[in-house]
């Protein structure tokens, strides 16, 4: 019979779920704030219950000697180590959709106080002002909501957006037309939200395409009196700039839950009267910790009764006798994957993975969900190879898989497709040799290139004087080629140049070289290998 610890506090419901399952089950929910004691006992577990107070650290598990799975009731894994538990062979699993209803109201709730100042106005009555004159507040009624992000919780907002009659625009990069429709919602580019939207809600990972996405550029293009709500993640503001704008009236109000630097105790918004603060309550509820704690337990119970493997957050489900033969498959379709995500800018509409060779016979579903974890990691940040597929699933994205014999020069080779509102691209790599990853072909232009750390993919006229030109430029800049492939369709027409390089390019570096003669496209690559 396995055996799991729950070292923090969750629902007893919970516990009567390992027990169903036949899990023996400790509950010592003081253990781990004591990492001495979590430390000598962790050796008798096959897993791992916890929420935010336990610290799972490479001590810890250095002497988890029988540990099989962590799992962390509720999204933050920020309290384990995981790569030390990746290096121990442990699974990582969260429960990253039990919060989601609950982050959803409470951001429809924060707009509905910021449109009627309920704070302030709470605040005044009791001390027995009576400023019935001074609290005039809006409706919300036939308002334009901008949702920036339409993924799971962003949905839900929509939803309970139009039950109050609202008119919802989105901004999601990833949010198709037909989902759109799903959605009941207009899908819009960025500035066009902001140009139309009376309240702005954001619900998007931070990541380096989201960071300060309101910024005091942003902010200016927005209508006046316009009100903002966050309830996703600090650094989605430009904080300062949204000082000056709610100082100058230019915004009217703004609700936030979350701030760049947290536990916020001396944030400068908290002086401003028309700023509503709540100390990160999002997934605040007893629903919501009801249901992360049921969801660990089963997920628990099912990977050490089944070895399923449910929301992991650092490898796929794949057997000790796959694993030698599959492992070399699954880094290469992450980083198809991720070429491909690092390229795309548009709604993805469909995804075709075409596997050929000796690959097709494999279990080719831990690729999947590599290579799409790969794709939308770039634009959504919080992906895992096991959440990618469901959400994909939920955006609408139609994922497509095609397994055939051995049809060219390869003895295997995975194929990507990925189909958007603009164009199709496509990417095929194979694994040879020292079982390094090869990228072979590029929107049908054959190439051969090792993947490395960082790259520049080009795409250019195939014309006399560019190589010499970018070989230049390159050298001016201090940027020293590693590795120069090129291929193209025929002479005369559209080529490709992949560069690694041996560092990052800067966003000005990046500049002048989009804007030397010939370059019709210019992407830094950034490639984990």
């Amino acid at each position: 019979m396995p055996k799991v610890l729950v070292s923090d506090k969750i629902s007893p419901a919970a516990i009567e779920i390992f027990k169903a399952n036949g899990v023996e089950v400790d509950y010592l929910p003081d253990v781990g704030k004591d990492k001495e004691k979590l430390a000598e006992i962790i050796g008798q577990y096959d897993g791992l219950a916890i929420r935010s107070a336990t610290k799972v650290t490479d001590k810890i598990l250095a002497n988890a000697t029988n540990l099989k799975v962590i799992g962390r009731a509720g999204i933050g894994v920020d309290n384990v180590d995981i790569p030390a538990a990746t290096a121990k062979g442990v699974i990582v699993m969260n429960t990253p959709f039990g919060n989601s209803i609950t982050t959803a109201e409470h951001a429809i709730s924060m707009m509905l106080a910021l449109a009627r100042q309920i704070p302030e106005a709470d605040a005044s009555t009791r001390a027995s002002k009576w400023e019935k004159n001074r609290f005039m507040g809006v409706e919300v009624t036939n308002k334009t909501l901008g949702l920036i992000g339409a993924g799971n919780i962003g949905s839900i907002v929509a939803d309970r957006a139009q039950g109050l009659k609202m008119k919802v625009i989105a901004y999601d990069p990833f949010l198709t037309p037909e989902r759109a429709i799903d959605l009941g919602v207009e899908k819009v580019e960025l500035d066009d939200l902001l140009a139309r939207a009376d309240f702005i809600t954001l619900h998007t990972p931070l990541i380096d395409a989201t960071r300060n996405i309101i910024s005091a550029e942003a902010i200016a293009k927005m209508k006046d009196g316009v009100r903002i709500i966050n309830c996703a993640r600090g650094g989605l503001i430009d904080e300062a700039a949204l000082k000056d704008a709610l100082e100058a009236g230019k915004v009217a109000g703004a609700a936030l839950d979350v701030f760049l630097e947290e536990p916020a105790k001396d944030n400068p918004l908290f002086g401003l009267a028309n700023v509503i603060c709540t100390p990160h309550l999002g997934a605040s509820t007893t629903e919501a910790q009801e249901n992360v704690a049921l969801q660990v337990a089963e997920q628990i119970s099912a990977y050490l009764n089944t070895g399923e493997v449910i929301n992991a957050l650092n490898f796929p489900s794949i057997s000790a006798e796959e694993a030698p033969k599959l492992t070399p498959f699954v880094k290469l379709a992450e980083l198809l994957g991720s070429f491909a995500g690092q390229l795309t800018e548009t709604a993805i509409s469909g995804i075709r993975i075409e596997f050929e060779g000796d690959v097709s016979a494999l279990n080719t579903k831990p690729m999947v969900a590599a290579l799409l974890n790969g794709v939308l990691k770039p634009l959504l940040g919080d992906v895992n190879m096991v959440s990618a597929p469901a959400l994909a699933k939920d955006r609408g994205i139609a994922v497509e898989t095609v397994n055939r014999e051995q049809v060219g020069a390869y003895d295997n080779l995975i194929r990507l497709t990925v189909v958007t509102e603009r164009q199709e691209r496509s990417v095929a790599g194979t694994v040879y040799g020292t079982k390094a990853p090869r990228i072979v072909e590029i929107k049908g232009i054959t190439l051969e290139a090792e993947v490395t750390p960082h790259m520049l993919y080009i795409t250019n006229e195939d014309k006399p004087g560019f190589i010499g030109r970018l070989g230049t430029l390159m050298g001016q800049l201090g940027i020293n080629i590693a590795n120069f492939n090129l291929g193209r369709v025929e002479q005369g027409k559209d080529a490709i140049a992949l560069l690694s390089i041996d560092s990052e390019l800067t966003d000005g570096e990046l500049t002048q070289i989009e804007g030397l003669e010939g370059v019709k496209q210019a992407k830094r690559l950034v490639f984990t290998v």
